[in-house]
């Protein structure tokens, strides 16, 4: 194998292969990235036995052939190199040697057989169906913060994308808890996605899938089996296993008879439970919400550190209410409001509290309260 490529071009491909491989494997060929040249252009495979990433970049291919490579040594190298330089690799298959050659740089890196690389087995998809780019993201991004991270509930340890009915019909709608807070996300379905079952996309993938969602203007192909999910842009494709296990009926978690109607302007809401929570401990970043004749109180109590207290002109018009939260989870949800203003919605200090961007009912969240 020969080819030469640009820098910026294999930057960005073996990036996105370093970052799937696992850092701590006990199968040394887990750590390298398969590299294969055809006739114009070159495919850079990554996986982790749970997740494959697969690059296509062009380059100029002057042998074809393959090998596998570090791909965290391969791109520390390609990262330093300079801006604009055209990188040769070339693949001694006598020495097992994969030569990179950037300018007056060379370097000499040990290979493994392509053979024993292993690759993901297809699967049959039962449902295949393009969406934009900036869809997914939203779905994503903004369910992303309740995935939970305790492995003994390890069905929670993802997003659960399904198909189901929404206020205007049906949707495709992403969801993520932990127990302690909710994140509800719907989006319009698109054609193609009826059929899909519903699939619990693990934490790692939808770490790595940001990647591919960059570009507002490009469109994803889903593929969803009962095992497996791939989202392909034209030059990039992810597949992954999906969580097996049931992800638990969230709908009844989501209060219906919250009246009491508070809204805020975000931003000031999120900036200002910030200052306070700067007192609170560490352990249980308690703050308390006090609520009445549209004025709210934000105040922090901690024996060891101090207290402080922020006032700030909300719309409320409901009898007085006292209810508190963990500061964090406050702040994450906060700041997914991508318009002004906050509304909250509460029934009493002990239920959970639900809240929504305005009158938009496509992103819903619910916070679990806690005593103060």
């Amino acid at each position: 194998m020969k080819i030469s490529i640009e820098r910026a071009v294999l930057l960005k491909a073996v990036s996105q292969a370093q970052s799937v491989v696992e850092r701590r494997n006990t199968i040394p060929i887990l750590a390298n990235v398969l590299i294969e040249a055809d006739e114009a252009s070159v495919r850079l495979r990554a996986t982790d036995l749970d997740i494959e990433v697969i690059d296509r970049a062009p380059a100029m291919v002057e042998t074809a052939g393959a090998t596998t490579v570090s791909a965290v040594l391969l791109h520390e190298i390609v990262r330093k190199l300079p801006d604009g330089a055209l990188i040769e690799l070339s693949n001694d298959a006598r020495t097992g040697r994969l030569q990179v050659s950037a300018g007056r740089s060379v370097f000499s890196l040990a290979t493994l057989p392509k053979e024993d690389f292993p690759v993901m087995a297809s699967s049959e998809y039962s449902a295949n169906f393009k969406a934009p780019a900036k869809v997914l993201r939203r779905l994503f991004d903004k369910a992303k913060f309740a995935i939970s991270t305790e492995e003994t509930r390890y069905y929670l340890n993802g997003v659960y994308m399904h198909v189901t009915d929404g206020d205007g019909g049906r949707v495709l709608r992403c969801v993520a808890t932990d127990g302690h807070r909710l994140a509800r996300i719907d989006a319009p379905l698109p054609e193609g996605a009826e059929q899909m079952a519903g699939v619990i996309v693990p934490r790692k993938t939808v770490g790595e899938l940001r990647k591919l969602l960059e570009d507002d203007d490009m469109e994803i192909a889903v593929s969803v089996s009962e095992t497996k999910v791939r989202f392909a842009t034209p030059d990039i494709s992810l597949t992954s296993k999906v969580i097996d296990g049931t992800f638990p009926d969230y709908t009844r978690v989501i209060p219906s008879q919250n009246t009491k109607r508070l809204e805020v302007d975000a931003g000031d809401f999120a900036k200002a439970v910030d200052r306070v929570a700067t007192v609170s401990s560490e352990r249980s970043r308690a703050v308390k919400l006090m609520i009445e004749d549209d004025k709210l109180v934000l105040s922090v109590n901690a024996p060891d550190s101090g207290a402080a207290e922020e006032e700030l002109i909300v719309a409320y018009a409901d009898e007085r209410l006292e209810i508190g939260f963990n500061a964090k989870y406050l702040l994450e949800i906060a700041s997914q409001v991508d318009r002004e203003n906050a509304v909250f919605l509460f029934n009493s200090s002990g239920d959970p509290t639900l809240m929504r961007e305005g009158n938009d009912m496509s992103a819903v969240y619910v916070v679990m309260p806690m005593r103060v």
